[in-house]
């Protein structure tokens, strides 16, 4: 089994806080994929203090091997309690998936992991054991493609407390909505960002509560190939194509470039057609060629296409007039969604002939030589969590 893993997060921070008082800590091993949230007592810098502090112990040492029992244990002795209270500075979850399929989940005082399978809920059962004087909830599965985890921090089930619900908002009725919510196919911070934002209307935009949600989709690889740009010599053109078109199936194939298009559609003997419809976005209209998934323009709409990957990677700019923008029916918007919500995997296959028309000194400065827009592209894409290879010819 080939399991892999797609993760992602989005906090609000309590009112009036420049901190986060939660932690959300991803570890990636070559045998597993780890995903720690963290939410330390209270708000601001103590809590994030906190938080950061148990979301660290737990990084290091599983990066140095450690098991998550181990690390569980390490925590727990450390974390110091309230000496009235006795609760505990810091709660956290930790979801482990091995690439082998197996999966290990740890709850101490979070609101429940929401679990999607089949778009059903799947109720995680009770089986708390004593760690060192603290009962944790540990639940170990098989996880499958397509198995969606949400973890929540306890901001999630206080939004609305004492104002618009005065009971908060109920873990059933997060799950609820989660579900209903839930589409496959599309990206964990989409999904982890839905919930927030909605917290966030029933806060009246002025949060009580430190509130996370991360989200853990897995899945198999998935590959898209893009090719832009002619090759330096010719004779490389049949090659590049053969790259463009090498895979099963399941691969998303893109060509962006008018010339690239030609070189395409010349190698496989498809004719391409050109769409006469332009949309708002100011871009040249896309094209098509039969076993291409999308065909666009070059320069312009791969700039534009940064621009929207570099927007993704900054979680705490996404809201949901992000996504609004992301499933617009441009060619840009559609390749962006293409890489982060519909591939693990890209192959950038880059020509490197130089093109006159990319040096006129009338073009913005930004869209630079090609291959500058290729090394920014590949940035962009790698800063989104994608694994990025790319092959110049």
């Amino acid at each position: 089994m080939n399991i892999t893993t797609e993760m992602a997060s989005k906090s609000l921070n309590h009112v009036g806080e420049i901190l986060c008082g939660d932690r959300v800590q991803m570890v990636h091993r070559a045998d597993s994929d780890i995903l720690v949230l963290a939410d330390g007592m209270g708000s601001g810098v103590r809590a994030n203090m906190l938080s950061t502090l148990t979301s660290q112990i737990f990084g290091k040492m599983l990066l140095e091997g450690a098991t998550l029992e181990e690390c569980v244990e390490t925590v727990v002795e450390t974390l110091p309690a309230d000496p009235k209270t006795g609760a505990s500075y810091s709660t956290f979850t930790v979801l482990q998936i091995f690439h082998d399929g197996r999966g290990i989940l740890y709850e101490y005082e979070n609101p429940g992991c929401i679990f999607i399978r089949d778009n059903q809920l799947i109720r995680i059962p009770k089986n708390e054991q004593d760690i060192s004087g603290k009962r944790i909830n540990t639940f170990r599965f098989t996880a499958q493609i397509g198995d969606t985890f949400l973890i929540m921090s306890d901001g999630t089930i206080h939004a609305g407390l004492g104002s618009l619900m005065s009971f908060g908002w109920p873990w059933e009725e997060i799950a609820d909505f989660a579900l209903r919510g839930h589409k496959a196919g599309q990206s964990p911070l989409r999904e982890a960002t839905r919930i927030c934002e909605a917290c966030n209307d029933l806060y009246s935009s002025q949060p009580g509560d430190d509130t996370t949600v991360a989200c853990v989709h897995v899945t198999g690889q998935k590959k898209l190939h893009l090719m832009t740009g002619p090759a330096r010599d010719k004779a490389d053109d049949v090659r590049m194509v053969q790259s463009l078109m090498s895979g099963d199936r399941s691969v998303r194939r893109i060509v962006s470039g008018g010339t690239s298009a030609s070189i395409v559609s010349r190698i496989l003997n498809r004719p391409m057609q050109v769409s006469m419809d332009y949309d708002s976005s100011g871009l040249p209209p896309e094209g098509h060629i039969d076993g291409i998934d999308l065909v666009t323009e070059g320069v312009l709409t791969l700039a534009r296409v940064i621009q929207i990957l570099k927007e993704y990677a900054e979680p705490d700019h996404v809201d949901r007039s992000f996504f609004k923008k992301l499933d617009e029916p441009n060619p840009a918007a559609k390749i962006a969604r293409m890489i982060i919500e519909d591939c693990t995997q890209v192959r950038l296959i880059v020509g490197t002939a130089v093109n006159a028309a990319y040096q006129n000194p009338d073009l913005p400065l930004e869209l630079g030589l090609r291959m500058n827009l290729t090394k920014q592209l590949t940035e962009a894409i790698a800063a989104v969590g994608k694994q990025v290879e790319q092959e110049t010819y």
